[in-house]
């Protein structure tokens, strides 16, 4: 079995990648009869495996068997370039290869993305461009860079100059200074996290990038509280965007959306998924999901480094 045909999916945030499978002649006249299947874990074999023979392609996208595959975003999740290759060196690079795969549509997504640099918010050591979340420390990691391009995309008409928006769980920052720069002097984004040691990295790494201005300015800032709670003080928010799983939605947080206003958050367990919540003008609430995700629990302080 070899993992080498790459195609891009415009529905999922992680692009579809054919099998291949050694098959005996009598079998190849009947290959329009396979259906599409869904993907159980899989790494890229070693090249001594590559058939050498006639190959069936079955396509896939992993939808709900593998969410690690499709967002990458679990500590313990050996993630792989399956779709980025093995050269992508700087970020604008990296935001080509989004473009590329279908996962960063607008250009305004892109300009963000290559004017923050993930190279400013990933530890020490580790290779910045590379489509995989990365451990930053305290059981949380920074999510991949198309499940970052995934949320800016979902939440781009609600991060325009001017407006509001909360970054819940905003570990090294990253999403945080993207937010801000999309919304302008004029705006305002939020970033809250409840490990103090993150927020003050969060802040540093902030302070190297594009969104330096910002931070300084006091458009952007990013404070130490329990993002469940969200943070009332500059509510209500355009956009909210939430990077762990919460078993369900915060009320505070549907509290704290303005209405008009949009909030992507994973919610869920063993099996989670990346919900969409709309605040009509009314106040109604319209939640639809977008795709099957593998985050860290959303959860308190003790509970994620392990306290209590």
């Amino acid at each position: 079995m070899n993992l080498t045909q790459i195609s891009p999916s415009l529905r999922y945030c992680a692009p579809s990648i054919g099998l291949y499978f050694n098959t005996p002649s009598s079998l190849r006249r009947h290959r329009h009869r396979h259906r599409r299947l869904r993907l159980p874990t899989a790494l890229p074999p070693t090249t001594s495996s590559v058939p050498k023979t006639t190959t069936t392609i079955i396509s896939f996208l992993p939808r709900f068997l593998n969410p690690h595959f499709v967002t990458g975003n679990c500590l313990l999740s050996r993630m792989e370039r399956f779709w980025s290759g093995s050269g992508i060196g700087t970020n604008k690079e990296m935001v080509e290869n989004l473009q590329n795969y279908g996962v960063v549509r607008s250009k305004k997504v892109s300009e963000v993305m290559e004017s923050v640099d993930r190279a400013f918010f990933v530890p020490d050591g580790v290779p910045p461009y590379v489509d995989t979340p990365v451990p930053i420390g305290y059981n949380a990691t920074i999510s991949a860079p198309h499940m970052h391009a995934t949320c800016l995309q979902l939440l781009e008409k609600h991060l325009q100059p001017g407006m509001r928006a909360l970054d819940v769980g905003s570990g090294t920052g990253y999403l945080t200074a993207c937010f801000a720069l999309m919304v302008g002097p004029e705006g305002r984004a939020v970033g809250v996290e409840h490990i103090p040691e993150l927020v003050a990295s969060s802040i540093k790494n902030i302070e190297k990038s594009a969104a330096a201005p910002l931070l300084k300015e006091g458009s952007l800032s990013v404070h130490v509280g329990d993002g469940r709670q969200g943070w009332a003080e500059c509510a209500p928010y355009d956009a909210i965007h939430v990077g762990a799983a919460a078993a369900e939605i915060p009320p505070a947080l549907i509290d704290q959306l303005k209405p008009g206003g949009r909030m992507v958050i994973p919610v869920g367990n063993i099996f989670q998924d990346l919900k969409v919540v709309d605040k009509d003008t009314d106040g109604s609430i319209n939640i639809h999901d977008e795709t099957s995700v593998r985050y860290v629990p959303l959860t308190s302080r003790e509970a994620q480094l392990g306290d209590n």
